[in-house]
């Protein structure tokens, strides 16, 4: 099984080949409880004193790092030079950009910043000063660009592995779902229902695709929080409900992001009334319609747009959200997002698609007195069109409970 850091390296290297920058720099320190989103795809564990993991033109990989940080790096492999140094960073790095950067044009070195995506985003507004103030009076002052795009597509392109790993992530949510289906039961609250999910994720060591506190999302009937809620204690499942979750958790470092529903049958109810199946229909037609619009090159508004329209011919009021957004270390992982051209999303919704991307399609209604309807699915785009990676949900099931 090749290592991740290795393919992701790989990947790395040849963005970089193709793209306007002599090197890609990612700088950082003190990384444990937190630092660069795009660190974890070049290197396994952390950081301590300042350290240039450096990708370059030609293919070479450098890392520049602390005397007591570089065994682990020389010994994972990946790396062509490991720099070990113990008073400062300042020398070895320009002596490294020296040596393997051309003079005689301008150098162009790609730098972690992003106004747009979060995930590209890792390089803090004091060490972009400090980079600064080593470079200033070399040949390297005023070189500093940002390299959003390119962190952008090397996390946003899957590898195999990473694609293992999140097959693995949904595989494990698919059977939190399915006890669920075989152990929740009328009349229990959302919160012992979440309370259970959590108790089971932490019996197999997950850990959680976003914020635990709202992970799982439950949600039983008209008046629970839809959205990014907290789980009720005193909302109970009951006839007449729609039972929704939403789930994510993560296995080896990739995340799932997965909505099902329920409807919570009255006595005698031996199917969904027709206001539930007739909006299980829109939800699923406009999961259709994006999916069918998902294609290398488009923007990914188009896509959007694509479901919203589907739904609201249905009658249907249109979502508040984007349809789907990108999936890979965590449930929200950055990048172009299938979404409105509204201020909030920035330039994300005008990314365009590529091969190898993975993504939620989602969206929902209310059902007046029911609850939300729900449904989300995760795909990875192919030249072909989308592979659903989740077993899709097409209808509502019943809550047996």
């Amino acid at each position: 099984m090749a290592r991740l850091t290795t393919e992701k390296l790989a990947q790395a290297a040849r963005l970089v080949g193709a793209s306007e920058f002599d090197v890609w720099l990612t700088f950082v320190r003190e990384t444990f409880g937190g630092g660069d989103p795009a660190l974890p795809l070049i290197l396994e564990g952390g950081l301590t004193w300042q350290s240039a993991l450096m990708v370059f033109r030609d293919g070479a990989k450098v890392a520049i790092v602390g005397n007591y940080d570089a065994d682990p790096l020389k010994a994972a492999g990946d790396w062509d030079e490991v720099v070990p140094y113990v008073q400062g960073i300042r020398e070895p790095l320009l002596a490294q950009l020296e040596a393997r950067i051309s003079k005689g044009k301008t150098p162009r070195i790609g730098v972690n910043f992003s106004t747009d995506d979060v995930k590209a985003d890792g390089l803090s507004h004091g060490m972009f000063l400090l980079l600064e103030g080593y470079m200033k009076g070399t040949r390297f002052e005023a070189c500093l660009a940002s390299a959003g795009d390119l962190v952008g597509e090397l996390r946003a392109v899957k590898t195999p592995e990473e694609v293992r790993r999140i097959r693995a992530a949904i595989a494990e949510t698919d059977a939190l779902f399915d006890w669920v289906d075989e152990n929740v039961r009328i009349g229990m609250s959302e919160r012992e229902v979440y309370d259970a999910i959590q108790e089971r994720v932490e019996a197999k060591r997950l850990g959680y695709g976003w914020d635990p506190v709202g992970d799982p999302i439950v949600n039983s009937g008209p008046d629970s929080m839809v959205g990014h809620g907290v789980p009720s204690s005193s909302i109970r499942i009951s006839p007449g409900h729609i039972f929704h979750i939403d789930l994510g958790v993560v296995k080896d470092g990739y995340s799932s992001d997965i909505q099902s529903c329920w409807y919570v049958p009255n006595p005698g109810e031996t199917q969904p009334p027709e206001d539930v199946k007739s909006a299980c229909s829109a939800v699923v037609g406009a999961i259709d319609a994006g999916s069918q619009a998902l294609l290398p090159g488009v923007e990914g508004w188009r896509v959007d747009e694509a479901a919203r329209s589907f739904l609201v011919a249905q009658g249907y009021p249109e979502y508040l959200h984007a349809l789907g957004h990108q999936v890979g270390r965590v449930a929200h992982d950055g990048g172009t997002i299938l979404g409105p051209k509204w201020e909030r999303y920035g330039q994300t919704p005008f990314g365009r698609v590529r091969e190898g991307e993975v993504y939620t399609l989602e969206l929902g209604v209310d059902v007046n007195g029911r609850g939300y309807l729900g449904i989300e699915e995760m795909v990875r785009v192919s030249q072909g069109g989308v592979e659903w990676l989740t077993t899709r949900q097409t209808d509502i099931p019943l809550l047996r409970g």
